[in-house]
């Protein structure tokens, strides 16, 4: 009997959304390779990021990946790079999700595999976060990005922050760069009719686990001039408990209270079906409606 095949989705983040031409660079080393399947890529240029997803073989994603991480390092100078998005690095994160024959135990060691690949190849400095991360208060990306680009340098100076992987020196243009293991989220960014960034950031800080509100979102506000809008955007790091319908009718309930109102929402890279049958359900008041339901669900079988 031949061995299942392992499959992984990695979801690594360029701090480049506006130079096409460097976008298609960066993205070309996960093209046409034996084992990896270049799923989407988006630059959004008032983030001036990149959100790029891959699945394929462990292995196979990793190199594919790590090569991708070195055009960036080549084409992203930090020191000039200005978006609404926190960042720390030209690759600033590199997620690896476990899909298919894959341990959450075996996303942990290739993550701290491609760590010490990255430092060792590319002198870039790594932290390890999520369930790859090996101390509690380096789980959180959050706590890890703290500081930014900007302040790194001096972070790095307390043996606390000290990194994973390589010397406590960012690299001078491509910064820092995190590496995790953990479930799959849903990044979703819902739209304000107000430019002013306070109330996105009270709202945000009301409907986010470390504000009080749901245990399973991270949301801050950022302003998006060339929309004329602001936006609260958010990871739903468990959608199963957290879910998007929730999330969207909170971020409403709050606005209210400001007399702004919501006007759309979008999803930043790829989102389970699962997520968006949970919200299909609610609003349209379906009852006994689950993934056997769906057409497609039976052509995959």
């Amino acid at each position: 009997m031949s061995q299942k095949r392992k499959i992984v989705q990695c979801v690594p983040n360029f701090s480049e959304g506006r130079d096409l031409d460097v976008v298609e660079k960066i993205v070309a080393p996960l093209r046409g390779k034996e084992g990896v399947n270049l799923l989407s890529y988006e630059p959004d240029k008032d983030y001036n990021r990149m959100v790029v997803t891959v699945i394929g073989e462990p292995q196979a994603v990793k190199n594919a990946v790590l090569e991708a991480i070195g055009v960036a390092r080549d084409l992203i100078d930090m020191t000039k790079h200005e978006g609404q998005h926190s960042r720390m690095g030209a690759t600033d994160v590199v997620p690896f999700i476990p899909i298919r024959n894959v341990s959450m135990d075996e996303a942990v060691e290739l993550a701290a595999e491609m760590g010490k690949a990255i430092n060792e190849a590319y002198d870039i400095p790594v932290f390890l976060y999520e369930d790859a991360a090996t101390k509690a208060d380096r789980k959180n990306l959050a706590k890890v990005r703290k500081g930014q680009f900007e302040g790194m340098p001096e972070k790095l100076k307390d043996p606390k922050w000290a990194p994973d992987f390589g010397k406590a020196e960012i690299h001078p243009t491509a910064g820092v760069t995190a590496v995790a293991a953990r479930k799959p989220l849903v990044a979703y960014n819902i739209d304000l009719d107000t430019t002013d960034v306070e109330i996105a950031n009270k709202i945000a800080k009301t409907i986010r686990h470390s504000g009080g509100g749901y245990r399973f979102i991270k949301a801050g506000g950022v302003e998006i001039p060339e929309r004329g809008i602001c936006q609260v955007t958010m990871n739903l790091t468990d959608y199963t408990k957290t879910s998007m319908y929730r999330a969207f009718e909170a971020v409403k309930m709050e606005a209210r209270r400001y007399g702004v109102n919501v006007t759309g929402s979008e999803v930043v890279g790829l989102v389970p079906m699962e997520a968006l049958i949970d919200a299909a359900a609610y609003y349209l008041g379906l009852y006994g409606f689950d993934m056997d339901k769906v057409l497609e669900t039976s052509l995959m079988e």
